[in-house]
């Protein structure tokens, strides 16, 4: 017979795989981009799609991270929806390079670019600029979507930024190749020329200041697309591009034989040896997460489905226990692991701590353990489970606030790269100190089980609630339990929405929902990434409260 541990791993294993399932299926749709009708119209014009492009362009049989696949996900519905933000975005590796390729989804409104895709774009070219990654611009776009350009064009992180970034990485030695594979109109134009080599596909790559209506429109000239600015215009009268291509499939061999002959790098020289696998198995993670995200779990017995057998070694273990923070490897490479530890522990005066709480000694040891991993050149990888710092005279009056601020500060300050995985609860400051998108992390991914908000769904309903009823005491009414509890209801379901890893990962909160065995792989590619960056400066955190 079954014992009650074994029914509630079954469970929960179960439930994970649910979750997964539905991840699953809603990138299955948004891989289709604008739909299978408009792939069809792509080949049709003799283009590979956005994806196909990358899949034949990556070195095959390697492994790759996508970056925001769920960016505008249940976004602009009255603008017919945005799938993947109308541009894909891939670490993989070409020609045995690591680097990153940006392609836009020309079935997803021809490639026009939403406020999300800004956004997606310029988080491509951060990781590329954070990391000194060549980055791979596959060009098929009608330019700024209209309906919306005041929230696309004129703001600082808006769609100049990209050109302006375009001139940084150009000037810091990153390498940039851009490609003409479609349409390349108005400002977008300046995106291929101002990377370092552009390419160009005959008879279906054009490019631009403004096509032919305008031209007839602006000065009265009758000319057409490919006349005014189709390949042979850009590469034998204007010289705008340095390549013509006969199609894709020539056009990306180029591109692969281009990056083929870019120099190495020096690396940072973060430690690897041979990886091992894990001691046990990642699929085990899925039943060691309850469904139940109140429910404490072996947070210990969790890390050992991630990172290599026997590499796990504990710094501080018996004090400030609500953190566990330990040296381990992941596919060889040498890490310091903060992780919330979301067992029930008894503290050195045997008072009970509650799992995945920061205590006052819990972020007094983490701040410390930042400041050693700086110290010693160790990459930083943080596993959120946590409800928020300690509340309560008790922790105030014994500075709770001050040992806060001493592990954000060790924590913003680090320049070794970081690295935060979202497995369940990522509420108030404890997303903060955890090193939530707002520190840098250099990949921020979550589990389908994760939550991200302020506070949990629960208690944002009854804090909610309470001001609600307040309000309406003030005027004088009443509230009967009937309608109390419907409110309730009706306030919880709508926070719930957005605590979701959904709402966080279409808004490019995090990079990526990810199927747990996916963790030790987006890791590593990150570090190796972020071993590009040459070299790493003094470690400096300022002020700090003691």
């Amino acid at each position: 017979m079954a014992t009650q541990q074994e029914i509630d791993f079954n469970f929960n294993e179960d439930q994970m795989r649910l979750k997964i399932r539905a991840l699953e299926q809603t990138l299955e749709k948004i891989y289709l981009g604008g739909g299978k009708g408009r792939i069809d119209k792509q080949h049709e014009s003799g283009k590979l799609t956005a994806r196909e492009r990358i899949a034949t362009l990556l070195d095959p049989d390697t492994p790759q991270v996508e970056i925001g696949a769920l960016a505008g996900h249940n976004m602009y519905a009255e603008h017919g929806g945005c799938p993947g933000g109308g541009v894909v975005v891939v670490i993989g590796y070409v020609s045995g390079r690591q680097c990153i390729v940006v392609a836009n989804d020309a079935t997803v409104k021809a490639g026009a670019w939403f406020p999300i895709t800004g956004k997606k774009n310029l988080r491509a070219q951060e990781i590329a600029m954070e990391n000194r990654l060549p980055i791979i611009y596959l060009v098929d776009s009608a330019g700024v979507y209209l309906p919306m350009q005041e929230d696309i064009f004129a703001d600082k992180e808006h769609f100049g930024r990209i050109f302006r970034n375009n001139a940084k990485m150009s000037a810091m030695g990153i390498t940039q190749i851009a490609a003409v594979m479609g349409s390349c109109v108005a400002g977008g134009a300046y995106l291929p020329i101002m990377s370092d080599e552009s390419l160009i596909v005959d008879k279906t790559g054009t490019i631009f200041l403004a096509g032919s209506y305008l031209v007839k429109a602006a000065i009265g000239e009758d000319i057409d697309n490919e006349s005014l600015g189709g390949a042979t215009t850009q590469t034998e009268i204007s010289g705008v591009c340095d390549y013509k291509v006969a199609n894709d499939h020539e056009c990306l061999l180029k591109i692969k034989d281009l990056m083929s002959r870019i120099g190495h790098q020096e690396k940072v020289g973060y430690d690897r040896i041979e990886a091992a696998a894990p001691e046990q198995l990642p699929e085990k993670a899925f039943g060691l997460v309850p469904a139940d995200r109140s429910k404490p779990y072996d947070t210990k017995a969790l890390l050992k489905t991630i990172v290599d057998a026997g590499s796990l070694s504990e710094y501080k273990p018996d004090f400030g226990k609500t953190l566990i923070t330990t040296y381990a490897r992941i596919d060889g490479w040498s890490v310091g692991i903060i992780a919330n530890n979301r067992t029930v522990v008894k503290n050195a005066k045997g008072e009970m701590q509650f799992g995945g709480v920061i205590y006052s000694d819990s972020a007094d040891k983490a701040a410390r353990f930042i400041m050693l991993c700086n110290q010693k050149k160790i990459p930083l990888v943080f596993l959120h489970d946590v409800t928020g710092f300690m509340v309560g005279s008790k922790s105030e009056h014994g500075g709770i606030i001050k040992d806060g601020a001493k592990m954000v500060n060790a924590m913003a300050n680090s320049v070794v790269p970081k690295f935060s995985i979202i497995i369940g609860n990522s509420y108030g400051a404890g997303n903060y100190a955890m090193c939530g998108k707002a520190y840098d992390p250099r990949l921020i991914v979550a589990w389908p089980t994760a939550e991200i908000a302020v506070m949990s769904g629960a208690a944002a309903a009854k804090t909610l609630l309470q001001i609600e009823v307040a309000k309406l005491k003030a005027k004088g009414e009443t509230i009967d339990p009937t309608r109390e509890k419907a409110l309730l209801e009706e306030i919880k379901a709508r926070y719930d929405a957005q605590i979701s890893p959904y709402y966080a990962a279409s808004r490019l909160w995090i990079d990526a929902i990810i199927d747990p065995k996916e963790t030790r792989k987006t890791i590593s590619m990150g570090i190796e990434m972020a071993s590009h960056q040459g070299c790493i400066p003094a470690y400096k955190v300022g002020v700090i409260q003691t």
